[in-house]
Order: structure tokens, then C-alpha cells, then sequence
């Protein structure tokens, strides 16, 4: 399959801002005709959810609702046709001035009107069996989007802490038991810190890095709703790194340790 080109041109400033700070806000990114190709796509995953499914704030006795699903482009031909055919994968490979682009997979974080629970802060990549410098989240807004609906806050230049924090855990119950250091207290260190949250329009999307720390506030909205369709990318440096502990998957590939992740799992969209 054919990928489109990019809706707009990135900037030298925009790439120049992804490599400094850990994120980017791009406005315009995405035609209407994705966005609405998406909301569908997003109604369709709220009533067929996956197998890898979970409704965090039903976890967490909260209230509203906190919908997550990956992998979703492995059974749903919108997702597969965005991750092959959008923009997306381009806008990877020019903010990481990467040759090669992979699909690590997709996911929805959709925050229904009234969902008080956080998303807490954590970064990427610590959660995965990857390793490399050339990881990067798109966030892709469906919805207007602000600070009472959910925008996502980012530490700006966190990717450049040379540190790894143990995953923090969304749902109920911990996983995680990888031995490195937790997520430091960002909210008792925000007035040393510098830290952005961007209001976006549908068609807008962030990029951050695998290691920048963020989180975000739960919809305190009444009637706004929060549907952002996540897509997570690798670049030429990234390799398998499988260990214990880690994100609910489907079955991995056979890959060895140190190899590029190149599979039916994780396909290559550019190079």
C-alpha cells in the first residue's frame, strides 16, 4: 500500500523543537477526511473493544469512562489504512530524521465526559521490548481538546535525563518488575520544571519522544469528549529487547535479542 504525503510540510523549527524539547505540537496535520474516518473507527473500537481492552476508570471504581485498546490496525481496516496510509509514518521518519519507520502499534485513550482519573506521569518506552533512541509517540487529536478535557502536560527535555523510570501502571493492578528507579514526583518539582500542555483542534497531533515524562488530567468536562488515537513509531537505531514485566502484547515475534524488529507484528511503512 501507497503512503500519502504529508497534509502540510514540517519545519526545520518543528524538528528542531522534537529534538529539543521531547515534543512537538503540529497544527493542521491530518485532512478532515481523517478526522472522521477516525471518530467512526473510535465508535466502532467502543463497541467492539480487542482482546487487549481495558476500561481504567471501571478498574479504578472511578467515575466517566477510560477506554484503552491496542493493536487495534491488526482488525480494523480505518486503523490499517491509517498506519499505512496517512501521513503518520512520515511525520515519524522527518521528526526523527529516520530512514526506516516501523509501526510499533496503535492505541485509543478515549476519556468520556466526567472521567476524574489521571493518566499518570510515566514515559514510553519503558514499557515496551525495545530499545533504541529513535521511538516516538503521535498523539492524534479527534476532538477540541484542552486542559479540562485531558491535555496531556509533557516535562520538556526530559528525554535528555539519561534516565529510565519504572513503568507506572494505568490499571488496578501492577505488573511492572523491572528494578530501575519510579517516575520522580512531578508535581512537587513543577515550579523547577518546564512543562507544556497544548490545546488542540481535530486534525492536530503531538509527537514525543519514548522517554519524555508526561501524564495527564482526567475530563472534568460535562459534555466534551477526549478521543485521541495514539500511534507509536520506530526508526533506523531501534531493536528488539525482550525482558520480563512489560506491556500486555500479542505473541511476539520469533526475533532475537538485539535485532531489528522488522515482522508481520511490527511492519515497516517507510524505507
Amino acid at each position: 500500500m501507497a503512503i500519502t504525503g504529508l497534509h502540510r510540510d514540517i519545519t526545520d523549527e518543528e524538528i528542531q523543537i522534537f529534538q529539543t524539547d521531547g515534543v512537538v505540537c503540529l497544527r493542521e496535520m491530518f485532512s478532515d477526511d481523517w478526522v472522521e474516518k477516525m471518530r467512526i473507527s473510535a465508535e466502532d473500537s467502543l463497541a467492539n473493544p480487542g482482546e487487549l481492552h481495558a476500561e481504567l476508570a471501571e478498574e479504578h471504581g472511578d467515575t466517566g469512562r477510560f477506554f484503552h485498546d491496542t493493536f487495534v490496525w491488526t482488525r480494523n481496516q480505518d486503523c490499517k489504512d491509517f498506519v499505512f496510509n496517512s501521513p503518520a509514518a512520515l511525520i515519524a521518519a522527518s521528526l526523527m530524521q529516520s530512514k526506516k519507520i516501523n509501526i510499533f502499534f496503535d492505541q485509543w485513550l478515549i476519556k468520556e465526559p466526567g472521567t476524574s482519573l489521571k493518566t499518570p506521569w510515566h514515559h514510553d518506552m519503558t514499557y515496551w521490548p525495545i530499545n533504541g533512541s529513535q521511538i516516538c509517540t503521535l498523539w492524534f487529536a479527534l476532538d477540541p481538546v484542552t486542559a479540562q478535557t485531558g491535555a496531556v502536560e509533557y516535562v520538556k527535555g526530559s528525554h535528555r535525563w539519561g534516565k529510565k523510570f519504572r513503568p507506572a501502571s494505568f490499571g488496578s493492578n501492577s505488573q511492572y518488575t523491572e528494578n530501575i528507579p519510579e517516575v520522580p514526583d512531578i508535581e512537587s518539582m513543577r515550579g523547577e520544571l518546564e512543562i507544556a500542555q497544548f490545546e488542540l483542534s481535530p486534525g492536530d497531533c503531538t509527537v514525543h519522544h519514548g522517554l519524555t515524562v508526561h501524564g495527564a488530567p482526567g475530563n472534568q468536562s460535562n459534555d466534551h469528549r477526549r478521543r485521541a488515537y495514539t500511534s507509536r513509531w520506530t526508526g533506523d537505531d531501534v531493536v528488539f529487547h525482550p525482558r520480563e514485566g512489560l506491556q500486555e502484547m500479542p505473541p511476539m515475534p520469533d526475533i532475537p535479542a538485539g535485532g531489528p524488529i522488522d515482522s508481520e507484528l511490527w511492519p515497516r511503512i517507510v524505507g
